[in-house]
């Protein structure tokens, strides 16, 4: 939240004759200007990320009208075997070396037949839809991911990530996730400090007797306090897929023993490098070659196997290209699932060479991935779109009405500067020498290991510093 209103906006008029509560002073002038700095400057990184936050929030949902005639089929009957289905996807794009499938998960829907292209770029496959009934191709696309994105959900993605600028636009989204949580805590600080020192202020109601600048200010403290806690859940998500505060993050995991871990695909006990969690991140390079007859025809048999030791809905077969590596049968991320499941198993022996049980995880993993789902609107299905794209709208009401009080604060007349002035500097030489060395050390620790934040919160001092000056100059 942008507040540059709290340290003016004055309450409405009212006959309550009860004495005003004690004003605020402490850390109130530091975090206000750091509040209003961060919210002018930021906002707009905000408000990109929370438009196309809340656009990828719906995009399963779009992509199922979008690729209907993909993804439903009208037939009804039996179904073929899965050896059928891949040998139909085979001679419909017999250039390609086949890597998985992911089984029709109930009637009326396709097979998904996934092939190693060295077209595709990273975390990308070619699938092949195939009728299960019919053993018949209905079309081929690209899709994305260990969640199997459709263009159009990947497109508005990468939209969310880096505006499809690559590396550098990934800065964007990285500086907009930094800051999320420390505009979102500031202004709660602030709002309910203004609750605590204001005759008749509201903490978490609107107050729609007020007009104005009052009203817009209203406005934006009361849904900032709302979704306070879930601004800082999707930004600590969302630095998570960041390049250089991920990195950190990344590290943390590996060092604490947080990492997710993964069932070992070679055969003969070689150790599997454990996964990151992510979308389209968590795939093992897929090796290429020439897929034999018989592992395609070992399929069904694989399958039946993993359904037997417990792994049931929706799942996704991993196919080895060589005689070294196990089949994996994963579960795939559904709606209201809350565990996924894998086991490895040797084609050729039809023996389970290795299990793991979401139950088995490490707690911080399960956060993890229950985090990660949630962020991504796939872990509650339509009721977690719904909220995402609601909280998006909330967000970018408040970064909206933030703009609108930094205009309305501006001098009408008498000034040569045209927008509203930054709240009083002093903030720090008000605080006690302990809390000066405190906010110290915790800032050098929180730039250094969300480093945009570190840098842009210098930049903020020196732009801060630089207008001082110029001002100074001018009155002398």
């Amino acid at each position: 939240m942008s507040a540059p209103e709290m340290e003016r906006a004055q309450p409405h008029a009212s006959n309550d004759s009860s004495p005003p509560k004690k004003k605020a002073g402490g850390a109130r002038p530091l975090i206000l200007r750091l509040h209003f700095y961060a919210g002018i400057l930021v906002g707009p990184f905000i408000l990109i990320a929370a438009l196309s936050g809340g656009l990828y929030a719906v995009a399963p949902t779009i992509e199922k009208f979008v690729y209907s005639d993909y993804l439903q089929t009208d037939s009804t009957g039996q179904l073929a075997s899965l050896n059928d289905q891949i040998r139909s996807a085979q001679q419909y794009r017999p250039d390609l070396t086949v890597s998985a499938i992911r089984p029709s998960p109930a009637a009326g829907e396709t097979t998904r037949v996934l092939f190693t292209d060295p077209s595709l770029g990273e975390s990308e496959r070619l699938a092949v839809f195939v009728d299960p009934v019919l053993a018949q191709p209905v079309g081929e696309l690209t899709v994305y991911g260990s969640s199997g994105s459709l263009p159009v959900r990947t497109w508005i993605s990468q939209l969310h990530r880096n505006l499809h600028l690559g590396e550098p636009g990934r800065l964007y989204s990285e500086l907009a996730a930094s800051w999320m949580w420390v505009v979102a805590l500031g202004g709660v600080y602030l709002w309910f400090r203004r609750y605590r020192t204001s005759r008749n202020a509201r903490l978490l109601t609107l107050d729609r007797t007020s007009a104005g600048r009052n009203r817009t200010l209203n406005w934006h403290g009361v849904v900032g306090i709302w979704i306070a806690v879930a601004l800082v859940f999707l930004s600590a998500t969302g630095l998570t897929w960041s390049t250089y505060a991920g990195e950190n993050v990344s590290n943390m995991r590996t060092a604490l023993s947080w990492t997710t871990p993964s069932v070992v695909k070679t055969l003969g006990g070689a150790p599997a490098q454990p996964s990151g969690g992510h979308d389209g991140h968590d795939m093992a390079p897929i090796a290429t070659g020439t897929l034999t007859d018989t592992n395609v025809g070992r399929v069904d048999a694989v399958l039946g196997i993993a359904r037997y030791h417990g792994i049931t809905g929706p799942v996704e077969v991993s196919i080895p290209a060589d005689a070294h590596t196990a089949f994996t049968v994963a579960q795939t991320r559904q709606p209201w699932v809350m565990s996924n499941n894998t086991i490895a198993i040797d084609g050729a022996t039809q023996k389970v060479t290795d299990e793991l049980w979401f139950a088995d995880w490490p707690i911080a993993a399960k956060l993890s991935a229950w985090g990660i789902q949630l962020h991504m609107g796939l872990l509650f299905g339509l009721a977690n779109q719904i909220a995402l794209a609601a909280l998006a709208v909330a967000l970018a009401s408040i970064v909206i009405r933030g703009y609108i009080m930094w205009w309305r604060r501006r001098p009408i007349r008498g000034s040569e500067w045209a927008v509203g002035r930054a709240p009083t500097r002093g903030g720090i030489r008000k605080l006690s020498p302990i809390s000066v060395v405190a906010l110290i050390a915790c800032t050098a620790l929180i730039g250094w290991f969300v480093p945009l934040l570190g840098i842009s919160l210098i930049a903020f001092l020196l732009i801060d510093l630089s207008v001082a000056a110029l001002r100074r100059r001018a009155t002398t």
